[in-house]
């Protein structure tokens, strides 16, 4: 009996679930949710990146990153920057890059109790396979 892609995909949603779940709990005594650290991780990682696309990123709608970078800036961990034109940038504040290693080690306990039980070759080979499975699908096909 093969494996439907029923099963396959929600195998894959229960892992996405613990690991958000796990990652909410381990970020809480930090004061972060896991958005948060996202957030903190992919503005570390870009530095310029626009709320359009930092909401892209975390998988908020724009709205939603609006306010929460708002809250975020309140509590100290970003601050806002001019940036060319009228276009406001965020960066990290000390308290912010603190926060993203910290959350980040946190995450990282996270992963290593499931992905970890993975060795790397197991690990490179379902790197690859999510790759594939979330590659953009081709355009220049017949439409059907």
């Amino acid at each position: 009996m093969s494996t439907s892609l029923q099963q396959v995909g929600l195998a894959v949603k229960r892992l996405q679930w613990r690991h958000h779940r796990e990652a909410n709990r381990r970020l809480a005594p930090l004061g972060l949710s896991l958005v948060q650290w996202d957030t903190l991780r992919h503005l570390h990682a870009d530095p310029g990146a626009s709320l359009h696309r930092l909401a892209e990123l975390t998988f908020q709608t724009g709205q939603s990153m609006g306010e929460l970078a708002k809250r975020m800036v309140d509590r100290g961990l970003l601050e806002r920057v001019e940036g060319a034109g009228r276009k406001v940038q965020h960066r990290l504040t000390a308290t912010g890059e603190e926060l993203r290693v910290a959350g980040g080690e946190a995450v990282d306990g996270v992963l290593a109790e499931s992905l970890g039980r993975l060795d790397t070759d197991e690990r490179e080979v379902l790197f690859e396979l999510l790759l594939k499975a979330t590659a953009p699908l081709d355009s220049g096909g017949s439409g059907a």
